[in-house]
């Protein structure tokens, strides 16, 4: 495999903790990549000619292969990478299952505090964009109700980080011990954004002081080495390349999946998006691979996680 068809490019912009959390996992790995920066809001019109419709932060592309969603980039770049190991064998089921949590309810929980502690400040495009996709269709009402909200939703996040923060009085580096897994990354996207994005985080922050020094030690770790590419070189790479992904279905799938049946994906929470349509190439329990021809990019493969994603066959035939 040539050193092009195997580079990271990763589509994403600053300010995204989503984002942030991948850059650490590329900091823990002391990997190099290409930093492809997007708009923050829609229309995003060289991601989706990629993706096929898939909008949200982050992205990551290698060759013709894109890969959605943080949880499924960080299975990717594991496989690809896996020393030093972020998922070590006898704790990778744990850890993924805390995933559905830190992606979940804990980063629900942070930005019902971050949309609710900004109230009326927040650029009504902006608002509009980030509670629908993270509040749903009642999005406006949702932000009055995180306003209201505030010293509860703050209470409910002390819990956890007061449990997070024990985690470390043993003297531990990380915490499953003195190496950082994915766990970390999963935290630390979460408390980089209450940090940098409430007004009230740093001091909320404070009270928890072994918290503060393991938030330091992932942040000494940096995020790699990247070098900027433009998008237009990102979809060009595509073109040059053709999806490398494996083909299959594994054995028991609950919904009768084949190969080359024309699928639509979409996050399973509605965000008021674009499904992704395509002709399904892989699936098992974690991951879903669907084919799909880009006006620019040409053939291109778009992986999803299985978790938190619904498929829904549109035909049994390609």
């Amino acid at each position: 495999m040539s050193d092009a068809s195997s580079e990271i490019i990763y589509h994403n912009y600053p300010q995204s903790p989503v984002a942030e959390k991948v850059r650490a996992v590329f900091g823990f790995k002391k990997l190099a990549w290409r930093d492809v920066e997007i708009p923050r809001l829609t229309p995003k019109p060289k991601l989706t000619e990629l993706t096929g419709g898939y909008r949200r932060t982050p992205v990551m592309q290698i060759g013709a292969d894109i890969y959605c969603d943080s949880q499924c980039i960080i299975r990717e770049l594991e496989r690809r990478h896996p020393s030093p190991a972020l998922l070590p064998q006898t704790d990778s089921g744990v850890l993924w299952c805390l995933s559905r949590w830190t992606d979940g309810a804990l980063f629900d929980l942070a930005v019902k505090m971050v949309l609710g502690a900004a109230g009326d400040d927040l650029p009504a495009d902006f608002a509009e964009d980030r509670g629908r996709l993270y509040l749903g269709p009642d999005w406006a009402e949702g932000l009055k109700k995180a306003n209201a909200d505030l010293p509860h939703l703050v209470s409910q996040m002390r819990t956890p980080l007061t449990w997070l923060d024990d985690q470390l009085s043993d003297g531990r580096d990380y915490f499953f011990g003195q190496t950082p897994t994915s766990f970390d990354a999963q935290i630390y996207h979460v408390v980089w954004f209450i940090r940098g994005r409430w007004g009230g985080g740093a001091e909320f922050l404070s009270a928890f002081p072994r918290l503060e020094q393991w938030e330091k030690r992932v942040l000494d770790m940096g995020h790699g080495t990247s070098s900027a590419m433009d998008p237009d070189e990102a979809i060009a790479r595509a073109a040059a390349c053709a999806p490398a992904a494996a083909t299959g279905v594994a054995p028991g799938d609950p919904q009768g999946l084949a190969v080359g049946m024309t699928v639509e994906v979409n996050p399973d929470v509605d965000g008021g998006e674009q499904p992704v349509k395509g002709q399904l190439r892989y699936a098992d329990a974690q991951t879903l691979s669907v084919d799909r021809v880009s006006d620019q990019a040409g053939d291109v493969c778009v992986h999803f996680p299985r978790a938190g994603y619904r498929v829904d066959i549109v035909s049994q035939d390609s």
